[in-house]
């Protein structure tokens, strides 16, 4: 899990960042959206109240629509970071169509090696 140094905890720092320095923020709160997604999505798996369950998946999505937001950002900020995610989408698309794999999503669960959730039946 990211542990990031907060050199902002409990102030504001008394200058402006640079731009390298917003840029390296920007991935840190990229990080934070992630972890909170996980954290929220792990609490919605953990229970079986539906409204709870309902609450804090939608919140773990409202948190995926940050972390477009931040991606966006950074790659205003950067000029080349798309340049970077369409190369990794390329190496993946390209492993997938080496290991025959299909590009969408499976439409059932699926368990791996090591799964510690036996899987519903329909």
């Amino acid at each position: 899990m990211p542990d990031f140094f907060n050199p902002f905890s409990g102030m504001v720092p008394d200058r402006k960042l640079t731009k390298e320095e917003l840029i390296r923020v920007v991935r840190v709160d990229v990080a934070g959206e992630l972890e909170a997604i996980h954290g929220y999505m792990a609490h919605a798996d953990a229970t079986d109240n539906e409204l709870a369950k309902a609450v804090l998946i939608d919140i773990a999505n409202e948190e995926r629509v940050h972390v477009g937001e931040l991606l966006r950002l950074l790659s205003i900020l950067t000029g080349d970071e798309d340049d970077y995610y369409k190369k990794g989408t390329l190496e993946v698309d390209t492993l997938a169509g080496t290991l025959g794999a299909a590009s969408a999503p499976a439409a059932k669960e699926e368990s791996t090696i090591g799964s510690l959730k036996p899987l519903k039946e329909d």
